[in-house]
């Protein structure tokens, strides 16, 4: 149900429902061309309507009355990565990334008053991703199907051929499922190691703890390694950036307030997030709560507290291991990190900071990758190209690339299995887990 508390636009719009995209977003731009060349589907296409200005026009044409919405406007809108590559070049500050995922808002309650919603879209942002017990069974049996036998009969027989190529290549990279959540896994609270330097309530997501549970648990030994007391909320749920994303921002306002309610219950300083996605969601919480004061103040103070992991090391003081982690890496800038968190510095003085740790920086580190939430799944042709031209900057002699998102991590593995490349993909702080280890072990 839309919330009736919001302000609408104007009858002479077709933005007619809450949360339209607003005038003093879109009214700063200049049209001055400087995020032309860092867009990846203007750069892809030439096409002035698939550009940040040119979307900031049609958008601003339909919120003012002078277009309709129709797929003039609705397929430039949705076509958008939400990199926000343009924001980091954009002189006059315009919010893109707000703009665009407003409009999709629009889209989203347009259709479903007419009817034309999306049944499988609609089950998963409503009946899987806000309900962790579902999360959990998906996960049962995906790893029931990995470990079972079945995966293997699936693909010795084609039965994966039903699916998309996307897909099928996808499911061919999904990490090895462990032995459960690391929110099952992690207990409610870990007591730091030496002086306590403060405390932090991971946040594990959906994403993360179904595919990537390994880096939880990784994120909370090397959070108490620095001294930090992590606490492990229990009913905390997704995060709801991939509803923001569809446009179904009611839905990701309910998921909000149940987080904000949440980690005000843990009481820890610093909320800890290890996905980039994840993380620039939980920061623009007050964004979703602009017309209701109440819980907007309540929101501000939640995300004032949320810290990516490489920031919340770098803030607190990092303790750089002792032993030496002999590789050469490279790293891939999220852009949900760089671009709308604008944290490029900290996981590069992490990696080092790693004794016998190479860093060597890979060209346009910056350039999405193609994941875009699940973008590789809607927009597959333009997913790939921007694989292709990120693997073809992986520099030669690495042995891992490095980065802060699940979601890129996925997509990556997909371009180094394509590549057959004998190349590791990790999360920052995998890395700083595994020097960590070497250390004991010493």
């Amino acid at each position: 149900m839309v919330n009736e508390q919001t302000a609408v636009a104007p009858a002479s719009s077709d933005f007619r429902f809450p949360d339209a995209p607003e005038e003093e977003k879109y009214s700063v731009c200049v049209h001055c061309g400087f995020c032309l060349e860092v867009c990846p589907t203007y750069q892809a296409w030439g096409d002035e309507n698939h550009s940040p200005r040119g979307r900031v026009y049609l958008i601003k044409a339909c919120a003012e009355g002078e277009l309709p919405l129709d797929e003039s406007v609705i397929d430039p809108v949705f076509t958008c990565l939400d990199c926000r590559a343009c924001e980091t070049v954009c002189p006059s500050g315009v919010q893109v990334g707000a703009l665009v995922e407003e409009a999709r808002g629009q889209v989203f309650y347009a259709r479903d008053a007419q009817g034309k919603r999306d049944p499988v879209m609609r089950f998963f942002l409503r009946g899987v991703f806000p309900r962790p017990a579902r999360l959990r069974a998906i996960r049962r049996l995906m790893r029931f199907y990995q470990r079972s036998g079945l995966r293997r009969v699936a693909h010795a027989t084609g039965l994966l051929n039903v699916l998309p190529k996307q897909m099928r290549e996808m499911e061919d990279v999904i990490p090895d499922i462990g032995r459960g959540p690391a929110i099952d896994v992690l207990p409610e609270t870990l007591a730091p190691r030496g002086a306590r330097k403060a405390s932090a309530a991971l946040f594990t997501g959906c994403v993360m703890d179904v595919f990537f549970s390994d880096v939880n648990e990784a994120t909370a030994r090397v959070l108490v390694r620095n001294g930090v007391e992590v606490r492990v909320p229990k009913d905390q749920v997704c995060c709801g950036a991939l509803q923001v994303h569809a446009g179904d921002r009611d839905m990701a306002r309910e998921m909000a307030k149940r987080n904000i309610e949440v980690f005000e219950r843990s009481g820890a300083d610093y909320i800890a997030i290890n996905a980039a996605g994840c993380g620039a969601a939980l920061k623009e919480y007050p964004e979703l709560f602009r017309d209701d004061p109440a819980w907007r103040d309540r929101a501000v103070q939640f995300s004032s507290r949320v810290r990516d992991i490489s920031q919340l090391l770098v803030e607190v003081g990092f303790d750089p291991p002792k032993a030496e982690l002999p590789m050469a890496v490279t790293y891939h800038d999220a852009c949900h990190l760089c671009h709308a968190q604008k944290i490029r510095y900290e996981p590069r003085s992490l990696l080092k900071a790693v004794p016998g740790l190479t860093l060597r920086e890979m060209p346009d580190s910056d350039r999405c990758c193609g994941s875009a939430g699940i973008y590789n799944l809607t927009h597959p042709a333009m997913a790939n190209e921007l694989l292709e031209r990120k693997m073809d900057d992986v520099p030669e002699g690495v042995e891992a690339i490095v980065m802060g998102n699940p979601g890129c991590m996925m997509q990556i593995r997909l371009g180094v299995k394509r590549r057959n490349r004998p190349l590791r993909v990790m999360h920052t702080v995998e890395v700083l887990d595994l020097a960590y280890q070497r250390e004991g072990a010493r």
